[in-house]
């Protein structure tokens, strides 16, 4: 498998991206929102940000919010709550039941923690914010402090390669999928999780949705990550679902949209659904909305779209 070109940016470039699922430079003016311009493919529907600075190119970014925002009370007590990872270690330990596991953009390591928790499960993380990674070093979780395209380590080295909510941010997603091919053992598991272009809340709110933000670069449908898959080859595509749908979110953006809605405001609103989660008294509206959520996964319109990609034995080189 051809390896991934790392590039390297001088601190004030803009990059230019033509679609990052199928590399086709044919696209119109999507959206508009703060000072990004998002552009819709012509060829596979994928949208995206074609400008990209330097700062999300790098990571810089989201070392810049370590501690405003990863290490701030109540994200680490959300991270760490039992109920907060509940639908990704149901979907996870469904595809496998044990193994070597690395979850690429780790942040503090709630997924890792759960996980490592549950079952026979050898865990890593890896995440471009050095502050998250000390956190979830605290808590036992073995982390690789390397970028995650400049990994040295030999292939077959796992069994499960996560990226949950990561590759909406990487200006190379083909990049980070290619990597992540030549990391796993053959018949391993890759799950991918972004937000979801055919949400309902996208369809409804479109750019008013607080979602649509600067940070996320990609906007995938199932028919561009699929698209992305497939012209990467060397994976089969064993599942494509969604997950997740938070009507207090859909309700204020609703009501009242805002260009961005502050870290500090999002790290609390994540405590109190967590909360409610664990409500007793809250068990008739919880029924309520998982029959809405089961309804809006069905026909892929949950916030979220999730694929699950098993290796083949035998990869297509490119």
């Amino acid at each position: 498998m051809k390896e991934p070109t790392v590039q390297h940016p001088e601190p004030n470039e803009i990059l230019q991206r033509s679609c990052p699922a199928c590399q086709q430079a044919s696209a119109d003016l999507f959206w508009e929102k703060s000072s990004s311009k998002y552009l819709k493919c012509r060829c596979c529907g994928m949208v995206f940000i074609g400008e990209v600075a330097q700062s999300f190119v790098s990571g810089q970014f989201y070392e810049d919010r370590t501690e405003s925002f990863y290490l701030s009370e109540n994200k680490l007590k959300s991270d760490y709550d039992p109920v907060r990872f509940q639908r990704e270690w149901r979907l996870f330990r469904s595809w496998v039941p044990s193994g070597k596991v690395l979850d690429v953009g780790c942040s503090t390591g709630g997924f890792l923690k759960g996980l490592q928790e549950s079952g026979n499960y050898d865990v890593a993380g890896t995440d471009v914010s050095q502050g998250a990674l000390d956190q979830a070093e605290k808590i036992g979780i073995r982390v690789i402090r390397d970028a995650f395209l400049e990994l040295q380590e030999i292939g077959n080295s796992y069994d499960a390669i996560t990226f949950w909510a990561v590759m909406e941010h990487v200006s190379d997603p083909e990049a980070f999928l290619r990597k992540a091919g030549s990391l796993i053992s053959p018949s391993g598991i890759c799950i991918i999780l972004v937000p979801n272009l055919h949400s309902l809340a996208i369809r409804c709110l479109g750019v008013r949705y607080r979602y649509i933000m600067s940070e996320h670069l990609n906007y995938f449908s199932a028919h561009s990550l699929r698209y992305l898959v497939e012209r990467v080859g060397g994976w089969k595509v064993e599942q494509v679902t969604s997950m997740h749908f938070n009507p207090v979110v859909f309700l204020q953006d609703a009501l009242k949209p805002r260009e961005e809605v502050p870290d500090s405001e999002r790290a609390n609103l994540l405590k109190r659904t967590n909360r409610w989660k664990r409500s007793g008294w809250m068990s008739p509206l919880k029924a309520v909305y998982q029959g809405i959520e089961s309804f809006l996964a069905a026909g892929l319109a949950a916030d979220n779209l999730v694929m699950v990609l098993r290796k083949e034995s035998t990869v297509r080189q490119r």
